[in-house]
């Protein structure tokens, strides 16, 4: 049929995931792709899981921005499945709210919050 289009990828890496919790009940956030970079981001077409975010307007998510020193992180979540870019677009995607993490397995250069309310690093 004309306009199918068949893929084949993984639901991502979760060792950074440091149990279930959270993950059956997280919200369905769209990225704001115009926020994130393609070399930094996505070089291989996706965002892959367990990318942190900030997470406080599910409509728009962007990507999550250290805070200064000694302030909590608000508002920060992590993708849960690989997630595809095409044409400057990103399909809707599962966004993790809470839970326990393992920092070490996050992608990217990644320093856990000294506080993230509704999260707790390992």
């Amino acid at each position: 049929m004309p306009g199918l289009e068949r893929k084949h990828y993984g639901t991502g890496n979760h060792k950074a995931l440091g149990s279930a919790h959270g993950t059956g009940n997280a919200p369905t956030g769209t990225l704001d792709v115009d926020s994130f970079t393609e070399e930094t981001h996505y070089p291989n077409g996706y965002i892959p899981a367990m990318t942190p975010v900030d997470a406080s307007d599910l409509a728009a998510v962007k990507p999550y921005t250290a805070p200064d020193p000694g302030e909590p992180a608000l508002n920060m979540g992590f993708i849960l499945t690989d997630t595809e870019v095409k044409n400057g677009a990103a399909a809707p995607t599962a966004i993790l709210r809470h839970g326990s993490i393992v920092s070490e397995f996050v992608p990217g250069d990644f320093t856990a919050p000294a506080y993230a309310p509704g999260f707790i690093f390992e």
